[in-house]
This record gives structure tokens, C-alpha cells and sequence, in this order.
């Protein structure tokens, strides 16, 4: 297993992700996603498991600023990629599967 968290700092979720591979001594990169972003590989990859409308956090105050309401759908994806903060967290990846929030039921099958 080759588990990556990408995360933000005050994300629960995120905290609970890192709690429950923790417990079960699976080990884990963390990845910031707000700070560091996500590779594009990573990105394409991950659009293929879960959709972008979906990792779009529109909570963020960066969904406002960036009047996202009011972007044209195909633009949506690049704005997402340039801009990580709008990323809904965390997103856990094992190889090629991905995971959008909080999901042991899905990782328990990755043990």
C-alpha cells in the first residue's frame, strides 16, 4: 500500500483520515494540498474515481472570490487545478483509486 493524503491543516476530516491509518499502523505521506497543491498526473487520475463538480469545495471562500457560481462549466476543471484551495479535502489515494473525504469502509478493503 502506498497511501497519500491530501489534505488541508483545518480540515476534520483530513485529521480523522490521519487518525484512522495512525490506529492501524498503515503508513502515510501527507500532502497539504493548499499549500503544495496536486500534480497533474495525480489530478487526471483522480478525475477519473471522482468528479470534478464534486471536488469542489463550495464552502471555501475562494469559491466566492473566484465567482465560481458563474464559470462556464468547462472552465471550472482549470480553475480547480490552478487554484488548490478549492479542493475538497481530504482526497486519500492508494495507487490508482481515489477517495473523496472521510471513507474507512473503502480503506478497510485496502488493507
Amino acid at each position: 500500500m502506498n497511501i497519500q493524503i491530501y489534505g488541508s491543516k483545518k480540515c476534520f476530516d483530513t485529521k480523522k483520515a490521519e487518525r484512522y491509518f495512525k490506529e492501524r499502523n498503515i503508513k502515510y505521506q501527507y500532502i497539504d494540498i493548499h499549500q503544495f497543491g496536486m500534480a497533474k498526473s495525480v489530478f487526471e487520475g483522480a478525475k477519473k474515481q471522482i468528479p470534478v463538480e464534486d471536488m469542489i469545495d463550495r464552502k471555501a471562500k475562494a469559491y466566492t472570490k473566484l465567482y465560481l457560481d458563474y464559470i462556464d462549466e468547462a472552465k471550472r476543471e482549470p480553475t480547480l487545478f490552478e487554484n488548490p484551495e478549492l479542493f475538497r479535502t481530504p482526497i486519500v489515494r492508494n495507487g490508482r483509486e481515489f477517495t473523496l473525504g472521510y471513507c474507512p469502509d473503502i480503506w478497510k478493503n485496502w488493507e
